[in-house]
């Protein structure tokens, strides 16, 4: 009996030992990866940087104005001014759905209809 216990602790043994070495080598593969993964998102982030720089350059104002004035002719483009543009006192806002109604703004037939039904 003393056999087959020594031989099935061995070979408990080999089995957890072949397993922390699997789980080794795919823990170090995992490790990799995310690595990797690292350095393309540094990579990423680093030509996001580069565009957003581009794109401020190339959105510069005075380019941009003589841009409109080379391309007149075809586009029709002015340039912007202060003048152009209106004050807030001029913006027309919807009036507030949730107005509340004085008595006096009520008529009698006003208030009819189903519940939920739309007024």
């Amino acid at each position: 009996m003393r056999p087959v216990l020594y031989v099935l602790t061995f070979l408990a043994v080999m089995s957890l030992a072949f397993w922390a070495y699997r789980e080794n080598y795919a823990t170090q593969q995992a490790l990799k990866d995310v690595s990797s993964l690292n350095r393309e998102i540094a990579s990423l982030r680093e030509a996001l940087s580069v565009q957003r720089a581009e794109w401020a350059y190339l959105n510069r104002p005075d380019r941009l104005r003589e841009l409109a004035a080379l391309n007149f002719d075809r586009l029709g483009l002015l340039p912007l001014e202060a003048a152009q543009f209106g004050t807030p006192a001029q913006v027309s806002y919807p009036p507030d759905p949730l107005q509340v109604l004085e008595p006096q703004d009520l008529r009698p037939g006003d208030i009819s209809g189903e519940v939920g039904e739309p007024l």
